[in-house]
């Protein structure tokens, strides 16, 4: 395991204050014992605020609600290392403050090592030089596989074939939170046709109850998508990326896309297409939300979002018009925090090594800072153009199939195509809508004539962001975008 030698070279590197950031507190405690055990050759001494100091007899229940004094025994107890359980909510009290630096002298003359567990962040300032932090990562597919095949024996459930498919399905999961999941999945009688189903919704509602994240599900696939067949074409040369034989292969770790474009154009289509075409789960962020809230919660969110990504590796981001986050540039009075925002992001993207595709969809170019438009941010910016006329015909096909599949032909989808100059496909699917809405109040069935009355009623956006539109074609002509 790679936390292992992580703890293992920080121990022996001399760092004796370690602040450990977990939602796992059982696990973490399981493996420093582990570790603590193969190091020193003893139990790892524990600490919480109800019950005091346990594994050890001479300090049994000692300092039981005093954080002080917990570390004050720590100079008498006859052991290597001490686990203090949500010590966050103590450190930033100037007797902890100055009971630690003192502590960490005496530590270091004798080898004493003390963990501190928090489910967030919270070190103070005064002792960012004494600390060293680390995140305790989720289970990977090799603890997974153990842990299942360990449940399945005890539950006696005869479904080993499935093992391989659920690992891959509860990554991002806790080791208590996979228990849990099939423990119930066993009282379903269709344990095997619902299975899937039943860890899919579970996941949905664990990245939900973030707060940031939405996983997304969708049936839209790229033939939805009428045009973009450079886009198409990339994407679907990359459709085996994160397979073992592209890692084997040598093949580097795909960063993401920006697409670009006005509004209605099937930026966001393509990106649910994506997700349907890679057979990866989609999660969806809502930028809104990462800025709510109070000072210095933003930064926070931002590397939360980040982890949850990569705990729950392959999967695919899509980011919505991203220009939200760039555009906040403007406002002066939020202390920083979009600036130091936006650096978590940009940092995360030029080093990212997760299997994390990004998608990003953008309607303003000039909301965007040069430091995301250069190579090596994404592996390539798409220009989603406005419909030609041939792609205009397939978007009238595509809508019309899906509300009249049998009689779609009898639409003059040519003579619309042509009257639709400049419109985008979303500003085409609302004519038909439109058409159908005032054909229906009529009771009758809607034509050709209804949804030419709508198109003339329609005022498009590329009218109104014509400069924005004209911009962004002269960037394609310049090499800076691709067309999509």
């Amino acid at each position: 395991m790679h936390f292992e030698k992580e703890i293992k070279s920080i121990l022996l590197s001399r760092n004796f204050l370690i602040y450990i950031v977990t939602e796992e507190e059982d696990r973490l405690e399981y493996v420093l014992n582990n570790i603590n055990k193969s190091i020193f050759q003893q139990n790892i001494c524990t600490w919480d605020f109800i019950n005091g100091y346990k594994n050890n007899p001479n300090y049994e229940k000692n300092a039981k609600k005093n954080p002080l004094q917990a570390l004050e025994n720590i100079q008498y107890i006859n052991m290597k290392t001490f686990f203090l359980k949500d010590f966050h909510f103590f450190i930033n009290d100037i007797s902890i403050i100055r009971k630690l630096k003192n502590i960490n002298t005496w530590q270091k003359k004798n080898n004493k090592y003390i963990f501190i567990s928090s489910s967030e962040i919270q070190i103070p300032n005064s002792l960012t030089e004494y600390i060293t932090l680390i995140k305790f990562p989720l289970p990977n597919e090799n603890e997974i596989t153990i842990e299942l095949k360990r449940l399945f024996k005890i539950l006696n459930i005869n479904q080993y074939n499935y093992i391989q498919n659920l690992v891959y399905l509860y990554k991002g999961f806790s080791i208590d939170k996979i228990r849990k999941s099939v423990s119930k999945l066993i009282i379903d009688k269709n344990f095997t046709t619902n299975i899937i189903k039943n860890i899919l919704q579970e996941k949905k509602e664990l990245i939900q109850q973030t707060k940031i994240l939405d996983f997304y599900t969708s049936d839209n696939t790229l033939n939805d998508i009428a045009g973009l067949k450079n886009l198409k074409r990339w994407l679907k040369i990359r459709n085996n990326i994160f397979s073992e034989e592209a890692t084997n292969y040598g093949i580097a770790i795909p960063k993401g896309i920006l697409l670009v474009g006005i509004q209605g154009t099937g930026k966001s289509l393509s990106a649910k297409a994506i997700s349907i075409e890679w057979k990866l789960p989609l999660l969806k962020v809502d930028i809104s939300k990462i800025f709510e809230g109070i000072l210095g919660e933003s930064e926070s969110k931002m590397r939360k979002m980040i982890d949850i990504c990569e705990q729950i590796e392959p999967c695919i981001l899509w980011i919505d018009e991203i220009d939200k986050i760039f555009n906040q540039y403007n406002n002066n009075n939020d202390s920083g925090t979009t600036n130091r925002v936006t650096n978590i992001f940009l940092t995360w993207l030029s080093e990212k090594k997760s299997y994390v595709f990004i998608v990003a969809t953008a309607n303003n170019i000039n909301h965007l800072p040069i430091e995301i438009l250069r190579k090596g941010r994404f592996d390539e910016i798409f220009f989603v153009d406005l419909p030609n006329f041939e792609e205009r015909l397939n978007i009238f096909k595509i809508h019309l199939k899906k509300v009249r599949p049998l009689t779609w032909y009898k639409y003059n989808i040519y003579y619309l195509s042509q009257i639709t100059m400049k419109f985008s496909g979303s500003e085409i699917e609302q004519s038909i809508n439109e058409a159908m809405y005032n054909a229906f109040y009529e009771s009758r069935e809607f034509t050709t004539k209804d949804i030419s009355n709508a198109i003339k009623n329609i005022i498009p956006l590329a009218f109104t962001y014509e400069a924005n539109t004209v911009q962004l074609q002269k960037w394609v002509k310049s090499g800076k975008l691709r067309i999509a």
